[in-house]
């Protein structure tokens, strides 16, 4: 037994050893010409810039880095969730929602300091979420769903003042995608004693956290307060968040990264993923620093770290995925049956009644040239329709797909985070697309356009299936592709926008997810492949009922795994990439209409997808009617409309039980 033990943690201390002894070889390399400067008399530039930019930014990798590495360990042991990360709570969105409201209206404020600010915003975002948290005794269900709900409405509200504001708000790109420029040694000291005390709190925890995994009875019974060790947990790592993106600014894939590479290396207790964790956090970021500072020279204050690291991260992570041993996580309460009970069947009529009131709304109810409300119902009605109809029309299918989408996905993996995004099928439409604005300076409504959306989400779809064919497509080796994927898209995106071309402010627009360019040809196509993938979906409710089960219970009950898996995530990519070409990359409807139409009393696969296909289309004919209406005669994208629509219902059900 005790060979076996060791043979478990050699690789890790190897692993560990070998990235901080690379790290700090190439950082050597990189100071050397530095140390063979002669000094000059009198006032020395290269040293000064040497002692108070250079090595205050390479501390500030190594503190921000083993800091956020720490924070996402955290998360994923407390929440249960291989997909958490410092994001997961909506610090990241709160700071920068901050910073741009207190830019656009309050901008004395900011004399306080711009760290003060973001550390204001992540701090009322994780409040908002450890509030609602308490109402289900911060389980970790209650804790993932309401951080998403928060990061998506706070990210949704940041985008739309950009996008009206975008001349106002250029600078916070930059920081945005994260940025370790440092000027002094002010920020890493300050950095070092705050982390460090939260960190030396965090060790403090090792051992109530090896109990949370015998789960909450196991550990109840030996009389650990779960709830407690829980909210210490989660408020610890949400600290040591909002301290380095207060500071820095949003570097969050090495928080999902680096505990993820630690566990690929044999790490399985606690205090073994929390240390190996922070040490190769922060050799990572270091080595994605002095990548950036090498390769960019002169411009590497205006080429963002944070975004840089997901670009190098994530083929690592690709790589290495297929030796990631994953634990089935079952969904919560899964029910089997073939019928569909008579509670379920009348919540069903009342929402396709409130689609039925939205289509309405949406088709006749709408604004005057001057600005007043009018009810078009005379002459004018079939000139309306022929430019209303199309739209609703597409956004009904749209919201359909993406919310059964997203169903497929959270009964298929039993992870509440699952959603049509993290298959990064949207991102691969979105690179498809910056590389014909890019390559080709083609609009985003051109047939070349919509070509090279198509490949890129289709080639992305190719390469998760590619990294997860050993696995027999694993669930969250799936997810955990598209996430790695996804954050490389993300990163080249954010470092377009963080240059400033125009072009990348078109894609910003694009992804926002807008219906205002969608014509009768493009409406009847959404409406097609809208009806047949969807029906395609109802036909394999059984298998969305088994398989929450487990993969044992449900290949004994008849469901061949492997194909069954391969089946679910190609049609929820289809469905994905159908809605992402139609309304834009929308990322809230495919994420939220599962949990809504879940927290509505849909239990069973049948009824649950065709709740909340109306759930998702009904969010979508209102956010659309609500972006054409509200701020007239300017138009607000849907796509972020829907997040603050939905987002408020779904954090009321969620503090109600």
């Amino acid at each position: 037994m005790p060979n076996s033990s060791l043979t478990g943690r050699v690789p890790l201390f190897l692993t560990v050893a070998g990235m901080i002894g690379f790290a700090f070889a190439a950082a050597l390399l990189f100071l050397a010409p530095s140390f063979d400067h002669d000094p000059l008399p009198g006032y020395d530039i290269e040293r000064m810039v040497l002692l108070y930019s250079t090595l205050p930014r390479l501390a500030t990798a190594l503190i921000a880095g083993a800091a956020l590495a720490l924070s996402g360990a955290l998360f994923q042991q407390v929440l249960r969730n291989p997909l958490a990360s410092p994001t997961t709570l909506g610090i990241s969105a709160g700071a920068n929602l901050a910073l741009v409201l207190v830019t656009l209206y309050i901008p004395d404020l900011m004399g306080l300091g711009r760290d003060v600010v973001a550390l204001a915003g992540s701090a009322i975002a994780a409040g908002i979420v450890l509030a609602i948290g308490s109402k289900r005794g911060f389980s970790p269900f209650s804790l993932v769903l309401s951080g998403l709900v928060i990061s998506l409405w706070c990210g949704s509200l940041a985008a739309i003042l950009t996008l009206l504001n975008d001349r106002y708000l250029a600078s916070l790109f930059i920081w945005g995608a994260g940025s370790l420029a440092q000027q002094s040694w002010v920020m890493p000291l300050s950095l070092l004693i705050k982390t460090g005390l939260i960190g030396l709190a965090s060790l403090m925890l090792i051992r109530p956290l090896a109990l949370l995994d015998l789960g909450d009875s196991g550990a109840q019974a030996l009389g650990l307060g779960t709830i407690k060790i829980r909210l210490i947990a989660v408020t610890l790592a949400v600290a040591l968040a909002a301290f380095v993106t207060s500071a820095v600014g949003v570097i969050g894939f090495i928080g999902l990264v680096a505990p993820t590479l630690c566990r690929l290396a044999g790490a399985r207790r606690p205090g073994e993923l929390m240390v190996g964790s922070a040490l190769l956090g922060a050799a990572l970021l270091l080595i994605a620093d002095l990548g950036v500072q090498s390769l960019a020279g002169t411009f590497a204050d205006q080429l963002p770290t944070g975004a840089v690291t997901a670009v190098f991260g994530s083929p690592l992570l690709l790589l290495l995925l297929p030796r990631l041993k994953m634990r089935h996580r079952p969904s919560p309460a899964p029910v089997i049956a073939t019928e569909v009970p008579r509670r379920e069947t009348g919540r069903l009529l009342i929402l396709l009644a409130c689609l039925a009131a939205a289509i309405a709304i949406g088709l006749f109810l709408g604004r005057d040239l001057d600005g007043s409300w009018v009810l078009a119902l005379g002459e004018e009605t079939r000139d309306l329709l022929a430019l209303r109809l199309p739209k609703v029309t597409a956004v009904i299918a749209a919201g359909a797909m993406l919310a059964v989408a997203g169903v497929i996905l959270q009964r298929l993996t039993g992870n509440e985070m699952a959603s049509p995004e993290v298959l990064g099928v949207s991102s691969g439409a979105t690179l498809g697309l910056a590389a014909a604005l890019f390559l080709l300076a083609a609009p985003a409504t051109s047939l070349i356009g919509t070509a090279f959306a198509i490949a890129g989400a289709f080639a992305v779809l190719l390469v998760i299936f590619l990294f997860s064919t050993r696995s027999g497509f694993a669930a969250e080796r799936v997810l955990l592709g598209g996430i790695a994927l996804g954050a490389m898209v993300d990163a080249i995106i954010g470092m377009l926008s963080a240059t400033g071309d125009p072009r990348a402010f078109l894609l910003m627009r694009w992804m926002s997810g807008s219906s205002y360019a969608i014509g009768i040809p493009s409406a009847l196509t959404a409406l097609l492949f809208g009806i047949c993938l969807v029906a395609m979906a109802l036909l394999v409710r059984r298998w969305l009922d088994l398989l929450p089960l487990g993969p044992v219970t449900a290949s004994a009950l008849g469901v061949p795994m492997a194909p069954a898996r391969l089946m679910l995530f190609s049609l929820a990519g289809a469905m994905s990439a159908v809605a992402a070409l139609t309304v834009g990359p929308l990322s809230f409807i495919g994420l939220m209409g599962p949990h809504l139409a879940r927290e509505a009393g849909f239990r069973h696969a049948l009824p649950q997808m065709a709740g909340a296909a109306a759930i998702g289309a009904s969010l979508m004919v209102l956010a659309d009617w609500i972006g054409r209406t509200a701020a007239f005669p300017y138009q607000v994208p849907a796509g972020l409309v829907s997040a603050l629509v939905g987002a408020p219902i779904l954090m009321l059900m969620l503090s109600r039980r």
